[in-house]
């Protein structure tokens, strides 16, 4: 038997906290990975400090199998994905390089929005797609309606749908034995041209850059010269290994295998994930396409608490952006905050995540601005189209002609009984309905269109609070519809705050300006003067509270005598605190940035 006609490519997609990670840790203790799995460590793959503490996948993982069935040897290439909306861009990128994907639906939770999406991504892929009802060992599962619901809404027949619990085990190694002969082993020559796809990458401070890839035709050796077709730049294999989970170094890679090569690059910016990677002395004809590029939804300011950290920030956001290329960044200058960095993100999750990450990785103490869409304006003057991601850059009311601000099409999928709450909190956030689907018989699938900007911050708490923890959300984007946007500016004793500004949509600037007044008059200390703040949109003042000044009792020292020796003293003191007003700077402190935030 041929190497290629022995591997198996193939990955584990399903809405979020479904059971994938688990699912490949039992797959791992069939292939007897890791010092024999002695140490029975759940969650192998997710090696994150930060994925073991949220309970979740942030980076999709691949992990190469060995395991014997009906007396052959095979080798599987497990790709484990992330289930949360705002890291579908990486489940996209793990599916290139796979022939096949594990479907996994809880047992009690049954199809959610997620695995609709992740279901209809794999069928782009030309995936072979094997369904399978997860957690069938709980108290609250209900097989006979996950069953219902996979032939109702992906069109599966009864006997296609695998039943396992990967926690106790059962099943497990019957679907691994289905993978084997279900998915089909890939297609490539071993004797073409080098032609590979660059997956993913890391940087690692002794090695630099290290290629993460998929081959699909040809071989690739220890010492051959390679080119990155879309950079068109070259490079030396030094060298090349295998994910067991752990690296392990090889003398090449044929076609149909996932690994990795180092090439002693130094430089993150050199490396473009989805480039093709091919031989320098006989390229392929015909490079891959590339992956298509995630557009950033959500926009927020990162600066360094001290300016003297901003050079540290700069090379930490290179490196992170190697491995998660779908954050974009450029330079930025707050006045009040220093130099810093306007970044664009998937969603709230994704933003939260890179912020813990550059924290904890590479020891920076950070300050975020509040989180905006982008918004495009009309000018009045030319009729341009100008793109707006920050409160600051959006020019005079005068000279803007129509305002455009980005919607989604949500899908929210919950038990019957969450309908009317759902719907309600939809049109609270300016959503229109489109459409209603039956999941079965309980549950049903609402779609609306909303605003961007309504579910960035607490959209997702909400529908899972108003049904008990039961309903789930994706969205996809649908393109721009013409609205009215303000800029509510943040003064503190009558200078502006450019962190605190916001871009709200005209019906709700009172309401969050008056709960940003006074979530900061709570937080504010109180100082040796009087601090006011005040909301305005241009010169209109639409909310203001005071934190009142410290007293302190000059005139203790006083005993009897004449009361105009005290009225100076008083008289002194308040001219004092006059002088330092105009002239100190009012102290807020970084969790006031962070509140207002969660506002």
């Amino acid at each position: 038997m041929k190497l290629e006609d022995k591997i198996r490519n193939f990955c584990i997609i399903a809405h979020i906290d479904h059971g994938k990670s688990t699912l490949a840790d039992r797959f791992l203790d069939l292939a007897m990975v890791g010092d024999n799995r002695k140490k029975k460590e759940e969650q192998v793959l997710d090696n994150m400090a930060l994925e073991r503490e949220r309970g979740i996948t942030i980076k999709a993982k691949a992990v190469r199998l060995s395991l014997e069935c009906e007396g052959k040897d095979y080798i599987l290439n497990l790709v484990d994905t992330p289930g949360h909306v705002d890291f579908a861009y990486e489940v996209a990128r793990s599916l290139k390089g796979c022939e096949g994907a594990i479907l996994l639906v809880d047992a009690s939770q049954g199809v959610e929005a997620q695995t609709v999406a992740n279901f209809n991504l794999a069928l782009e892929a030309d995936l072979r797609i094997i369904p399978v009802i997860n957690k069938i060992d709980l108290p609250g599962a209900n097989v006979e309606r996950c069953s219902e619901e996979l032939l109702d809404v992906f069109g599966f027949n009864k006997d296609e749908i695998s039943l396992i619990s990967s926690k106790q085990g059962i099943g497990v190694e019957e679907l691994l034995k289905r993978v084997i002969k279900e998915i089909p082993p890939p297609s490539g020559n071993k004797d073409k041209p080098l032609k590979a796809v660059l997956f993913d990458s890391s940087y690692d401070s002794y090695r630099g850059v290290l290629l993460f890839l998929r081959v699909f035709d040809g071989k690739i050796f220890i010492g051959d010269n390679i080119l990155l077709m879309h950079q068109n730049k070259t490079y030396r294999v030094e060298e090349i290994g295998v994910f067991l989970p752990k690296q392990e170094k090889k003398e090449y890679l044929c076609c149909g295998e996932i690994g990795y090569i180092g090439c002693s690059i130094k430089d993150p910016q050199e490396i473009d994930v989805g480039d093709t990677i091919t031989s320098a002395v006989n390229p392929t004809d015909s490079p891959f396409e590339g992956y298509v590029k995630m557009s950033p939804m959500v926009f927020c300011g990162i600066f360094p608490t001290t300016t003297k950290d901003y050079p540290l920030l700069r090379p930490a956001i290179e490196k992170l952006n190697l491995s998660d290329p779908s954050f974009t960044y450029e330079p930025d200058n707050l006045g009040v905050l220093g130099y810093g960095f306007r970044c664009g993100f998937l969603g709230l999750l994704h933003m939260e995540i890179v912020q813990e990450r550059l924290e904890r990785e590479y020891g920076l103490d950070l300050i975020l601005t509040s989180p905006n869409v982008m918004y495009k304006i009309k000018t009045a003057k030319d009729d341009k189209m100008v793109y707006i991601q920050s409160p600051h850059q959006l020019p005079e009311y005068t000279y803007i002609d129509e305002m455009y601000e980005p919607f989604v099409q949500a899908t929210l999928v919950s038990p019957i009984e969450g309908m009317d709450p759902l719907c309600e909190l939809s049109k609270s956030k300016r959503g229109e309905f489109i459409k209603m689907n039956y999941l079965g018989k309980d549950r049903l699938s609402l779609v609306f269109d909303l605003p961007l900007s309504e579910i960035i911050a607490d959209f997702y708490n909400k529908i899972k609070s108003l049904t008990k923890g039961y309903a789930s959300f994706d969205y996809e984007f649908i393109g721009y519809r013409k609205t009215e946007i303000v800029k509510i500016d943040i003064l503190l004793n009558k200078k502006k705050t450019e962190a605190f500004s916001m871009l709200v949509h005209k019906e709700k600037s009172e309401f969050r300006a008056r709960a940003v007044v006074e979530r900061l008059k709570e937080l504010i200390p109180r100082q040796m003067y009087e601090v006011s703040i005040q909301a305005a949109i241009g010169a209109k003042i639409i909310a203001s509270s005071r934190v009142s000044a410290l007293k302190k009792n000059v005139t203790a020292k006083c005993y009897g005598g004449d009361i105009s020796r005290k009225r100076k003293l008083w008289e002194k003191q308040k001219q004092g605190k006059k002088k330092m007003k105009l002239l100190g700077n009012v102290t807020v402190p970084q969790s006031a940035f962070f509140e207002v935030l969660k506002l």
